[in-house]
Order: structure tokens, then C-alpha cells, then sequence
């Protein structure tokens, strides 16, 4: 647990939390913990027990099994179970769920009990102005926009000074050029505040643009956790991988520690001869060797050995080009992505090379009895 190898009490922990419904489990056997200030985000396919395991973190749904704490007092377990408002938590969600009679002010100030009306005055301007929102205090929800909505059921949900924040989705109804900005506001404001955070969303560049740490769900399950660059750079299995980018998946079967590619042979030790094997490597990290354009013999660059594709179909994406190969090895699909514009005519044979240092070996799905269907989909992809 995070906390206890750091030494400190974490602000939310939840401890084998175990949810089910009809006796299928929804969340199963949940472990983590959130320190103060540490962004932490639920990250997986719809269906997977992200908003069951904060519901449960709110106290708005209660586990079967297991243990939820807030700075290391017990607040539901076998013989208790407070209520969300006795948790010292602040809830955010998809729908901002203002009260549309109060002013953004009132708004901002509704959570604020036992305090003067000097000290709510002062917490609901101070927060207003950090939130861009100084003007506004005056107006109604119905006069903002969806941006300024996002920010008024911030600060609100901010203004009692909560120890945890749970966030459930709460950037998914915004415009996408809003989106980015908000979310950059969002996190400065939370981190400023020193709150600890849970946020649920299922699109991986936001989990990847505000979390300290992403914990994968699949099943229930948290399937890896860590620091977005090693949840990206070393994904536990393929399904992982591909939830964070499109990848080209090269299939082979090793043989005496060894698997032969369309690239030439991949060190796979460990695993027993004859054993199918998945080699995943991302569009990006499969180079076009421009020098060549298909011509002369089989080139060993420093990459490894090159191998011939035929273009099917070219496509620019804005900012990269798309390029879809048929292997002259095999037949089988590969991707690649340039930057830029680069739009070669169909049949057009280049030379390929992959990044080995990218790429990720794993034994194939089947083999290791997966029933999830999530996994499974991919794997049959």
C-alpha cells in the first residue's frame, strides 16, 4: 500500500473492498491508498468497477467485504458505515448538479456549516477568484456555460475543505477544445488545496494528463498500478498496451528461447517451445526506411533486420500520416504513423524496421485461460 511504504497515514485508503450484485462481483478484492495532494486515477473499459469502487469510497454504496478509511479511521467496515456527509469528502460528477434557484455564490457557499457569514464571504471570493470565476459570483447556473459550470461545481465541492475529492467522469461533457484547459485549472486548484483525489474517467490521455498514479481496472480488478510512464513504457499484458494506443500485434511461436518475426528473431526466454507468442509494438515505433523505398536487397540496419510491406491504404490525420502495410513475410496488417504529410500510393512497397527497445513480448492470451471479455475481444482483434 502506498501508504505504509511511504510511512505516512494515507488520506483514503480502501482495503479489500469487495462489491457484488447478484452474486457477481462487481469489484473484487480492491486495494489502494491516496496520500494528500496525490491524484489518483480509476482507469478502465465501461463496466469494469471504476464508479462502483468510488461510490463505495463515498459512502453512497457499501461494500460487502473490506474496509474504507480516511486518515486511518475506519469509516465503513463490518460495524460501521458513515454516511457521505460524515466522511470529510467532496463529490464531483458528470452532471455538476447544481441547485439552479441559488446564485454561484450561494452555490459555492452551501457546504459551508458553523461558519460566520464573514468567513464564508471570504472562502467563497477567495476560491472564486482562483477559479477565474470573480465576476460571476452574482449569476444563476443556467447564465454559464458548460465550462463555467465544471468550475462553479468545483469550488463548491473544494470550499469545506474536504481530505479526499471524488471525481466521477467529471470532464466528459465538456466541448474538447474547453477540455484540456479545464482539466489543467482543475488539477492546480487541487493540488493547491492539498486534497487528495480519486478520479474515475475511462479515456486514457486524461488519465494520463492529471494522475500521479493510474490504477487499471479490468474485471473488477486493479490489473497494474503505477506512475503513468511506467503503465505506458512496461504494460503487464497486451490488453494494457493497447488500452493506452492503437499496436501492431506480430504473432510467432518460440522456439529454444527464440521467436522468428517478419523482422528477424526476438529473445523470448522463459517461455516453453511451441508456445504462441504475441510481439506488441505501437504504429510510432515502426520506422519506414525512407533510404530505400523498397529497393535492393534485405538491409540489417542498427534496428534489426528490415522486412518488405505493401501499402494498402494512406491516410493523413492531421499531425501524422497513417500508413497500413500488407508483409510480404506473412500477409499479415501492420501499422505505422509519420509525422506530418506522407501519402505513398497503394501497392507501393517499402522497407520496414522496428524499435526493439519498444516493443513488448508476451504469451498469447489464449494460452493463459483468459475468460475476461475484455481481453478477450482484443486478443481476437
Amino acid at each position: 500500500m502506498a501508504g505504509a511504504l511511504s510511512g505516512k497515514t494515507p488520506r483514503l485508503e480502501l482495503d479489500q473492498i469487495t462489491r457484488a450484485f447478484d452474486g457477481v462481483s462487481v469489484v473484487d478484492e480492491l486495494s489502494l491508498a491516496l496520500e494528500a495532494g496525490q491524484v489518483t486515477c480509476l482507469l478502465g473499459p465501461s463496466g469494469c468497477g471504476k464508479s462502483t469502487t468510488l461510490r463505495i469510497a463515498a459512502g453512497v454504496d457499501k461494500q460487502n467485504a473490506g474496509r474504507v478509511l480516511i486518515d486511518g479511521t475506519e469509516v465503513s467496515g463490518k460495524r460501521r458505515h458513515l454516511p457521505p456527509e460524515k466522511r470529510k469528502i467532496g463529490l464531483m460528477f458528470q452532471d455538476f448538479a447544481l441547485f439552479p434557484h441559488l446564485s454561484v455564490a450561494d452555490n459555492v457557499a452551501f457546504g459551508l456549516k458553523n461558519t460566520s457569514k464573514a468567513q464564508k464571504q471570504a472562502r467563497v471570493s477567495e476560491l472564486l477568484e482562483r477559479a477565474h470565476l470573480t465576476d460571476f459570483g452574482p449569476k444563476y447556473p443556467h447564465q454559464l456555460s458548460g465550462g463555467e459550470q465544471q468550475r462553479v461545481a468545483l469550488v463548491r465541492a473544494l470550499a469545506p475543505k474536504p481530505q479526499v475529492m471524488l471525481m466521477d467522469e467529471p470532464f466528459s461533457g465538456l466541448d474538447n477544445r474547453l477540455r484540456d484547459d479545464i482539466r489543467d485549472d482543475t488539477l492546480s486548484l487541487l493540488k493547491e488545496e492539498g486534497t487528495a483525489v480519486l478520479l474515475v474517467t475511462h479515456e486514457p490521455d486524461e488519465a494520463m494528463r492529471m494522475a500521479d498514479n493510474i490504477a487499471l481496472m479490468r474485471g473488477g480488478r486493479i490489473v497494474q498500478m503505477g506512475a503513468p510512464y511506467n503503465l505506458y513504457n512496461a504494460p503487464v499484458d497486451r490488453a494494457a498496451a493497447a488500452f493506452f494506443s492503437d499496436v501492431n500485434v506480430i504473432h510467432g511461436v518460440t522456439r529454444n528461447a527464440l521467436t522468428d518475426t517478419p523482422f528477424g528473431q526476438f529473445l523470448t526466454p522463459g517461455m516453453v517451445n511451441d508456445a504462441d507468442v504475441e510481439i506488441i509494438i505501437r504504429p510510432q515505433h515502426l520506422k519506414i526506411d525512407f533510404d530505400r523505398h523498397g529497393k535492393g536487397p534485405d538491409p540489417t540496419p542498427s534496428d534489426g533486420v528490415a522486412a518488405r510491406g505493401l501499402v494498402r491504404r494512406a491516410r493523413f490525420m492531421g499531425a501524422e500520416s497513417l500508413i497500413e502495410f500488407t508483409m510480404d513475410y506473412d500477409g499479415s496488417d501492420l501499422r505505422a504513423t509519420v509525422p506530418g504529410v506522407f501519402l505513398p500510393k497503394a501497392d507501393t512497397a517499402l522497407w520496414l524496421t522496428i524499435r526493439r527497445d519498444r516493443c513488448f513480448v508476451f504469451a498469447c492470451a489464449k494460452q493463459r485461460r483468459v475468460t475476461d471479455p475484455f481481453i478477450a475481444a482484443i486478443a481476437a482483434s
